[in-house]
């Protein structure tokens, strides 16, 4: 029970909530919606900006030479969880509106969160150092290979790929993170004193570009467009594709022959899914009309896997080492 509501308290999940609601209050439209998504971008510059001064250059390195952990990880985010996530979009898509079924794909091929599941993994007593270092480099690598994996499976009729999708990727997440590569020699220790404070920035700017797409969707009649019904059917789909990642990570762990702690690390940077990432990728790639649409999925995936998180990492805590598989 005291997992469940520390998973109910978690600031992110409040951070989401506040986001959709004011989406689905007051909407922003016409000028006000540019504004907006001019602040938003600005937010993502400084957020991977940031990102670049956290990550040490010797942790880059440490996850980058570790390819037992690193390249399984990578396969089974950008291959695995995107097959699942097409083949989810091909099935949502006989019962709810296209851009909610591609929305599917889109959460496939999103990196996980690391600030979850670095939480979950140091609560579970898994390896932390590997956690952190990996869902970071696997999320630097998501802003190179989300984009064109989506369009290759099938998003590229609604993602704009072009030559300005490009620029804009590189200059509001790659220029950021390389300069925060570059000035972390004299900016980190700065940075991680005020960790606390920054986390909040970070959380900000995630609720922005939220509330920046899901506007988008409301003014097209997002509320509209789907009955009851077709929530059960979002939902249902949200369900089956964390308990499929789950279940197949912590399989997939096993079959690698981890130790419980790189088990338990794999399996949270695994199964989550990053709104940090997959928010101001949408904002960036999709006009606010469609991309409110593609994170629907995400943004339930998101709610739920907090959710359910912490009440694993209790139980591995409780469990003995022995049996871990019982937690799948």
């Amino acid at each position: 029970m005291t997992s469940r509501i520390k998973a109910l308290a978690d600031p992110m999940l409040a951070v989401l909530i506040i986001g959709i609601a004011c989406a689905l209050l007051f909407p922003a439209e016409g000028q006000a919606q540019e504004r907006i998504k001019l602040v938003s971008n600005i937010g993502i510059f400084v957020l991977f900006l940031l990102n670049g001064i956290r990550v040490s250059h010797g942790e880059m390195a440490q996850a980058v030479t570790n390819w037992r952990y690193f390249f399984p990880l990578f396969v089974w985010i950008f291959g695995v969880m995107a097959l699942v996530g097409w083949a989810m979009s091909l099935a949502v898509g006989n019962f709810a509106p296209p851009l909610i079924a591609l929305g599917f794909l889109y959460l496939g091929i999103l990196p996980s969160t690391i600030q979850s599941a670095t939480s979950y993994t140091t609560l579970a007593e898994g390896n932390i150092a590997l956690a952190v270092v990996g869902a970071a480099v696997i999320n630097i690598a998501g802003v190179f290979v989300s984009a064109p994996l989506f369009a290759i499976m099938g998003g590229g009729a609604v993602a704009d790929l072009g030559s300005d999708a490009i620029i804009r990727i590189g200059t509001i997440l790659v220029l950021p993170f390389v300069i925060g590569q570059v000035l972390q020699h004299w900016t980190r220790g700065w940075v991680i004193e005020r960790k606390q404070r920054i986390v909040w920035l970070d959380r900000f700017v995630i609720g922005l570009a939220v509330y920046v797409a899901f506007s988008g969707a409301v003014a097209q009649g997002l509320t509209e467009l789907l009955d009851v019904a077709g929530w059960i059917v979002l939902a249902a789909g949200v369900v089956a594709f964390l308990a499929l990642a789950s279940f197949g990570s912590w399989v997939a762990g096993g079959v690698l022959g981890y130790d419980r702690r790189d088990r338990i690390a794999f399996f949270f940077a695994a199964s989550q899914k990053s709104v940090a990432m997959g928010a101001p990728l949408a904002a960036i790639l999709f006009a606010p009309k469609v991309g409110g649409f593609l994170i629907a999925p995400l943004l339930l995936y998101h709610l739920l896997q907090l959710v359910i998180a912490a009440p694993i990492a209790a139980y591995f805590t409780r469990s003995d080492p022995a049996l871990p598989r019982a937690s799948g």
